[in-house]
């Protein structure tokens, strides 16, 4: 193991840059590159929720009855394109290979161990010179009937049974909670939660980067990450001479295969695509996450407004935008507000989240020595990409893996 002096982060999202601050905190130098620019990805337009308690497998049991179902209504949370695309339908066997209690239980007792440290990273973060804030938070939980509550609850006691602490309680009948219409009759609250409004959080932390010497370049496509003969790593970005460092984090989302396949890395990474939109909200202000699990949608405060989330679209992630997908959002969710303006949407947006088969991160060292992966948290890379950062930083820096990412290798 040589000493580490320099480092090149590709991918300028909260795991790519949280790794490169944690680098820096071990006294590397780093440069970031990044395609578009700062938060261009999936880092922007997402919840913001810091919910270590939700981070979980995506694939569950319950796909088997909701995944045919949802192939059929257009307005489902899940959503697949008809048409020949033998990559994607092979991901989708897998994926669905996962969904068994089984899987599920084996995904979240390795995802728990970083689950356990997500927000005492952000305390770090917020304490060490990134000026942004994670907010404190219950979070409201709605249902329109109480049996749809019960997947809910049950898969937080498997969350709570894996090792997390977790603060859920039904709210008495007859107590309404703002702006949740007489739809919503069952509702439960999530204590020991945060959120964010991510955007401006991860422009904070790469303001930070730049200010502790880092370079961050945008508008650099990288097009090939090697190792460089005599040790190290190196770096080809369309336009620019190639780049050279101690180390190479390739951590671009779900552009990951487009670097890794040669690399060593097997375990596909598929876009699941996310939509949002923000609207805005008549009387007092909603200053608290609220959650539809039957809905599977996602509300978050952001900039005065109301932030709606929702979809898991697999696609390219290069796709064009599309337009039903907010549709769908807006009428899984029409009547379970009141004082929401659904129809003054602003900010519509897509991102593409890095999904693998078995629920499982892609982070640590690839074949290519001197490169690394930092990828494929599915809808959990805002709430784990500090802590992810941090235990790769150590790796690169002592040749040692933390054990809250063993389950994680990429080579796997």
């Amino acid at each position: 193991m040589t000493e580490t002096k320099s480092a090149i982060v590709v991918g300028a999202g909260m795991v790519g840059l949280a790794t490169a601050w944690h680098l820096q905190e071990r006294g590397v130098e780093v440069t970031v590159l990044d395609r578009h620019g700062v938060a261009s990805g999936s880092s922007w337009g997402n919840a913001g929720w810091l919910t270590p308690g939700m981070a979980m497998p995506l694939a569950d049991p319950s796909l088997w009855a909701y995944g045919p179902k949802a192939m059929l209504d257009p307005d489902a949370a899940l959503s697949v394109p008809f048409r020949f695309d033998r990559a994607l339908w092979g991901f989708l066997a897998r994926f669905m290979a996962h969904a068994t209690p089984g899987a599920w239980q084996r995904a979240m007792a390795a995802l728990t161990p970083i689950d356990r440290l997500a927000l005492e990273a952000y305390d770090e973060l917020e304490s060490g010179g990134v000026h942004a804030t994670s907010y404190d938070s219950p979070w409201v939980v709605g249902f329109e009937r109480e049996q749809q509550s019960r997947p809910f609850v049950h898969e937080l006691r498997a969350v709570a049974k894996a090792g997390q602490k977790i603060a859920l309680s039904r709210v008495p009948d007859g107590v309404r909670v703002p702006h949740l219409s007489r739809a919503v009759r069952s509702t439960w609250t999530l204590e020991g939660q945060r959120y964010i409004e991510p955007g401006p959080y991860v422009e904070a932390l790469a303001t930070s980067v730049s200010a502790r010497g880092a370079k961050v370049l945008t508008d650099a496509r990288v097009t090939d990450v090697r190792t460089r003969a005599g040790g190290g790593a190196e770096v080809d970005v369309a336009g620019h001479d190639t780049l050279r460092s101690d180390a190479v984090v390739v951590a671009t989302g779900a552009w990951l295969p487009d670097l890794t396949r040669r690399l060593g890395v097997r375990t596909r990474v598929q876009a699941g695509r996310g939509y949002s939109f923000s609207v805005p909200v008549s009387g007092p202000p909603i200053d608290h996450p609220v959650y539809f699990p039957a809905r599977r949608v996602a509300c978050t405060p952001y900039q005065g407004r109301l932030r709606i989330a929702g979809t898991m679209e697999f696609r390219g992630p290069d796709e064009p935008f599309q337009p039903r997908r907010i549709e769908a959002i807006v009428n899984s969710v029409r009547g379970l507000f009141e004082g929401v303006d659904l129809d003054s949407r602003a900010d519509e947006w897509v991102g593409s989240r890095p999904v693998t088969p078995d629920g499982l991160p892609l982070v640590g060292r690839t074949a290519a020595p001197g490169v690394y992966v930092a990828g494929g948290h599915g809808m959990w890379g805002m709430v784990l990409g500090p802590a992810t950062g941090r235990a790769l930083a150590a790796q690169i820096t002592t040749g040692e893996t933390p054990e809250e990412i063993r389950p994680f290798d990429p080579l796997r």
